[in-house]
């Protein structure tokens, strides 16, 4: 089931969530703000949660309203490659067809986990060591990957060839920067600490000005 959140200063974002697992983050973007908006205005939105940072640890609250229908929700067509292509650079929306009825029933982390995404864009160091992410579909490699770039603390980078050794492959920093450009889980795999070992590396069709923002919200200015 598709969860979007928006976030003051960054755009509207999406989680995608499957039986209590994340299957798909799309970070916060006005690329994604436009698409709802665009959707709203044809009458097919779904509820965006709005969610800031306060001093009480945030708020959440919604608008929008809420898919017309059946008990099912699709990601877009296989085979639409625009649909594809995250705004974001590199990650790809869901394909299959998910459950409604049983990621409702285990979605109830999904406003925390907003509330967590929007104080890490404000620049509250945030972990996500608890959330589970839907790795079912890497390989062994990837799944070493994903784990070891899981494990960078906030605030620091390391090169795709230390991402390599980390996942006990030295000499793989080419696989280790094939799979950062298609990270499906923006922030919750933070493939933005990742760095090339003569400069900041790439950031799929993102670009390098995203990539540097969210380091410099992490106090890293490369």
């Amino acid at each position: 089931m598709r969860h979007p959140y928006d976030v003051p200063g960054w755009g509207v974002g999406e989680v995608w969530v499957c039986d209590g697992v994340v299957i798909q983050h799309e970070l916060a973007s006005e690329s994604l703000r436009r698409e709802h908006e665009a959707a709203a205005d044809s009458g097919g939105n779904v509820a965006v949660l709005l969610v800031g940072v306060e001093a009480g640890g945030g708020g959440v609250g919604t608008r929008g309203g809420t898919r017309a229908g059946g008990g099912r929700e699709a990601g877009p067509a296989r085979g639409d490659a625009s649909s594809l292509v995250s705004p974001n650079g590199g990650a790809r929306r869901p394909t299959r067809t998910l459950s409604a009825k049983a990621s409702r029933d285990q979605a109830g982390f999904v406003p925390d986990l907003c509330r967590r995404f929007a104080a890490h864009l404000a620049g509250v160091p945030t972990s996500y060591d608890d959330v589970l992410l839907d790795l079912d579909w890497g390989t062994p490699l990837q799944q070493e990957f994903a784990a070891a770039a899981r494990a960078i603390p906030w605030g620091e980078v390391i090169s795709y060839g230390e991402l390599a050794v980390l996942a006990g492959r030295p000499g793989a920093a080419r696989a280790a920067g094939s799979f950062c450009a298609d990270n499906r889980f923006s922030l919750l795999i933070p493939c933005h600490r990742i760095v090339a070992a003569n400069g900041i590396g790439g950031y799929g069709s993102a670009g390098l000005g995203l990539k540097r923002r969210l380091l410099a919200v992490e106090g890293v200015h490369l």
